[in-house]
């Protein structure tokens, strides 16, 4: 067989059930990996190797014994961003405030994952309370790029998107508030979903906006993202903001024939400048989408600059309500461009709070209309450019940093703020072998349609069975 580390995660679930593989020798070689290569990327912030491998054991019992109980994510190992939390468990959220904290409940996106089997091999780097759009972490150290390490990996999960493209493990949950999932996703060559607000509970996870969180899958293909959303979506009573909308046979819908659905290409805002090699990668992939029959239409879209305003707004404020005892009481244990960050949001009137929120549905239901009325998805770059180099971004060089961050989420927050479900894909590479990305975007809870258009693209081409070349 194959390196077992480099299959997907449902290549490996099958084997896994199939007993062509066993859990344990499944989860040895992604240990093996880990070992290897976390002091070069740092992507880990906790690996629980005894703990996984005693979780393996039990997994291949369980299927000899009961195969039929056995969930879709039976023995996989997969790993979190450190902000999901375990009863009993550390979760630092990548701070120095929750270093030795242990929550005593379990956020539910975890509790579902483990119902379909699912192992987890360790807790994942992060930017501090997810506050920020590279791989820094003056707490727990940088995390890096497996593609060129001296480049970011996309941010906030910025440890989710480094181990699952590094093939130490199979999946990885983050979170996206501003593209804190499709960054990272994009930036290390992988599939990224955002789910529509409402659809994935945000219980047991740490905070950073609660108008606009929202939790979502980093995987190797879109099968593997289609599978694991499955899993985590639906109905959650501890999360009212959930909804009772049914939730697809994602996987079993990839199949569907794309031809003459109509995918939209914005005329402003998202190609005003973005860096020539994105824009013909991206452009490159609606060749493929031509070819298969789909019909790729222009679309006048909604102003963004404006919404991109709007998201600010709410998302500094409500981030900052959120810190606001520990800004009082411990301002010293964040990190000075992350405590700065947060007080920033104290100074938004709250007027102009109310504004961002109530403003939210009217702008949502303007893009829905304006741009779902014509055409079923909109196809745009994920951000302006590839990865950028770690040293531009640091927080050591706060003007540089601020401008190329400002660039990195230009494309991806306002889809957040208007709570619409995107995904990313990988669509190529650019001159310094670094990845690049296009993303989908939805109406809302049309997650199915989105993977099926993403799983077509990945039937046409290989960009996504790239594998980083890691020493």
């Amino acid at each position: 067989m194959t390196d077992v580390t480099h299959l997907s995660l449902t290549e490996v679930a099958s084997a896994i059930r199939d007993k062509r593989v066993s859990s344990v020798e499944v989860t040895e070689a992604c240990l093996a990996r880990i070992e290897r290569h976390q002091p070069a990327l740092n992507c880990f912030i906790s690996v629980e190797a005894g703990d996984v491998l005693d979780a393996a054991k039990a997994a291949d019992e369980k299927l000899a014994r009961d195969p039929e109980a056995c969930g879709p994510l039976h023995g996989v190992p997969l790993a979190h961003k450190d902000m999901f939390y375990r009863a009993g468990k550390i979760c630092t959220c990548g701070s120095k405030i929750r270093r030795g904290w242990r929550p005593d409940y379990t956020a539910t996106v975890i509790e579902r994952l483990e119902a379909a089997g699912a192992l987890q091999a360790g807790t994942l780097n992060m930017v501090e309370f997810a506050a920020g759009s590279t791989g820094h972490n003056e707490h727990f150290g940088d995390c890096f790029n497996p593609w060129n390490v001296e480049h970011s990996p996309g941010a906030s999960s910025s440890g989710s998107g480094s181990a699952v493209a590094a093939r130490l493990v199979y999946g990885a949950m983050g979170s996206d508030t501003g593209g804190s999932v499709r960054l990272p996703a994009m930036q290390c060559g992988l599939a990224g979903l955002k789910p529509g607000y409402g659809r994935v509970s945000r219980y047991g996870a740490m905070p950073r906006s609660y108008a606009t969180d929202s939790m979502g899958p980093l995987t190797r293909t879109v099968r593997d993202c289609a599978r694991m959303t499955k899993v985590i979506a639906g109905r959650d009573p501890k999360d009212g903001y959930t909804v009772h909308v049914e939730v697809p046979d994602y996987e079993a819908r990839l199949e569907d024939n794309v031809r003459g659905m109509r995918v939209g290409v914005p005329t402003s805002y998202f190609y005003d400048a973005v860096d020539a090699e994105m824009e013909a990668a991206v452009m490159a992939s609606l060749d493929v989408y031509r070819g298969l029959g789909v019909e790729v239409a222009e679309v006048d879209i909604p102003d963004l600059e404006q919404i991109y305003e709007l998201a600010q707004v709410g998302l500094k404020a409500e981030a900052s309500a959120i810190h606001e005892e520990w800004l009082r009481t411990r301002p010293q244990d964040y990190s000075d461009g992350i405590r700065g960050e947060l007080e920033s949001g104290l100074l938004i009137p709250a007027v102009r709070y109310l504004e961002a929120q109530r403003m939210r549905e009217p702008k949502m239901v303007e893009f829905v209309e304006r741009v779902f009325g014509k055409v079923d998805v909109l196809h745009a770059p994920v951000s302006e450019d590839a990865a950028p180099e770690m040293a531009d971004v640091s927080p050591g060089n706060a003007e540089r940093a601020a401008e190329l961050m400002h660039r990195v989420a230009r494309l991806t927050r306002p889809v957040g703020y208007l709570g619409l479900p995107a995904l990313a894909v990988p669509c190529g590479f650019n001159r310094k072998g670094l990845p690049l990305g296009f993303q989908l975007i939805g109406r809302p809870f049309s997650e199915a349609r989105l993977f099926t258009l993403g799983h077509a693209y990945q039937r046409e081409t290989d960009w996504h069975e790239k594998v980083p070349p890691l020493q």
